[in-house]
């Protein structure tokens, strides 16, 4: 019975953010003008930290591998987004959807890993200055980025081994422009109690968990630095103050998702725009408008991609 139920659902319509033209006009002006600024943001951060050797560094490695999983993230979501918006038929096949899901939460598990990877790489530079270049050797970095990937490539594949072979025999509209967990759940035709728990303990504690982990670091960063130089406080907190913007943008919605995965005010749906629209961009402006060898390094390799447009063939 459940094969057959299986198979009656081939797709999922996505019922987008509004039903109103106007607003999916301007909705697919700004996700186009914002998804092409992610691209190009997040690719300048990636080039410019791999072919300027003054930024092979433990932080702009970590920086570039963030930037990566940003843009990844971003893609996973907004290219569709923007094709539903311009068609008529606002569906997902339903392999489509479980591709999706997959690939949102290997990149967030990774994401989670490599910001707390980038948390440490704070502390040991803020707090143990002299040891830095041996802590955060490049085994070290290498090992840190192989576990985010691993990571988040476990989160996800135990995600959506207990979810893929859900019956589903009745509605197929997705309240949302993407496929996610909660509403995947939802429109299966069995008791998800357990699947709703689930997914609340798996995404949803780790995230609160992975969040709160992150702030107490700061807390305690800053906490050293102030026992220690009361004087470099501020220069600390300001160096930390773009990496807690980043978390709070991160996690807040994905707390709110997945603590809260069947809320009955859909606000969630316009809460992930920030993960996929709002803080990819953030990112590199947060990391590189803020950092004079980022910048310098633009520079360097702008003039050095201009000289190469303008020079005889």
């Amino acid at each position: 019975m459940y094969e057959a139920n299986y198979s009656a659902v081939s797709q999922f319509v996505l019922l987008g953010l509004s039903a109103s033209r106007p607003v999916q006009y301007f909705l697919l002006v700004f996700s186009t003008v914002f998804y092409i600024t992610i691209f190009l943001g997040n690719l300048l951060v990636v080039l410019t930290v791999t072919f300027d050797p003054h930024l092979h560094s433990p932080m702009y490695f970590l920086l570039a591998n963030l930037s990566f999983i940003d843009f990844c993230l971003s893609s996973a979501t907004v290219p569709k987004m923007i094709s539903n918006l311009t068609s008529r038929q606002k569906t997902i096949s339903f392999p489509g959807c479980i591709m999706q899901i997959f690939v949102l939460h290997l990149m967030g598990g990774s994401e989670m890993v490599l910001l707390i990877a980038m948390a440490l790489d704070r502390y040991v530079a803020i707090c143990k200055p002299l040891h830095y270049m041996t802590i955060m050797n490049p085994c070290m970095c290498i090992f840190l980025l192989s576990a985010a990937w691993i990571i988040g490539l476990t989160h996800s594949v135990v995600q959506l081994a207990f979810v893929v072979h859900l019956p589903f025999c009745g509605p197929n509209e997705i309240d949302s422009f993407y496929c996610d967990l909660p509403w995947f759940i939802k429109l299966s035709c069995m008791d998800t109690y357990k699947m709703e728990f689930m997914v609340t303990a798996n995404s949803g504690f780790i995230s609160m968990g992975t969040f709160f982990l992150l702030i107490m670091s700061y807390i305690y960063i800053l906490f050293t630095v102030w026992k220690s130089s009361p004087a470099g406080l501020s220069k600390a907190l300001s160096t930390l103050s773009a990496h807690i913007t980043v978390v709070i943008l991160f996690f807040g919605p994905c707390m709110f998702i997945y603590i809260w995965p069947f809320p009955t005010v859909p606000v969630d749906k316009f809460l992930a725009i920030l993960d996929f629209l709002i803080t990819p961009i953030l990112n590199p402006a947060i990391y590189t408008l803020r950092n004079k060898d980022m910048k310098s390094s633009m520079k360097r390799l702008s003039s050095y991609l201009l000289s190469l447009r303008s020079s005889p063939k």
